[in-house]
């Protein structure tokens, strides 16, 4: 796991456009199909907008038809905190970073395998860096 990240609520406001800011402090979701990231298919990793953790490969991301970014699972389990969300009358499983608690999307049960699992995240709260990731193994 990442290092913790803590900041004030205006440091945050500082370090992030006002864009990020509302997604990633303020569990906020950008409209669909609207995310820099979502067509993205160059090698490399995801990582977390507000404080660089690493959090998806490339090698885990698909083509959900969501309208999000999505992938199968997490680069490391223990880099995402997986929270129960029953806001907007439903149930749902939020994905924050576990290093500093920003808000990422949301994980669902309807995937493909080998885990099953669509982590759905949005553009705005994910940094791409470019790179080979023909080390990093899918997990």
């Amino acid at each position: 796991m990442e290092t913790k990240v803590t900041k004030s609520d205006e440091e945050w406001r500082r370090s992030l456009t006002p864009e990020k800011y509302a997604v990633l402090r303020q569990a906020g979701t950008e409209h669909p199909f609207t995310g820099e990231l979502l067509h993205n298919k160059a090698d490399g990793t995801y990582h977390c907008g507000a404080c660089g953790a690493e959090l998806f490969s490339s090698q885990a991301k698909y083509d959900s038809g969501s309208g999000w970014p999505s992938f199968t699972e997490p680069a490391e389990a223990d880099n995402v905190q997986l929270i129960e969300d029953w806001s907007h009358g439903m149930h749902r499983t939020e994905v924050r970073c576990a290093s500093c608690g920003s808000h990422l999307g949301h994980v669902f049960d309807d995937g493909p395998g080998p885990t099953g699992q669509r982590y759905c995240m949005n553009s705005l709260a994910l940094d791409f860096q470019a790179g080979d990731t023909s080390g990093t193994e899918a997990r």
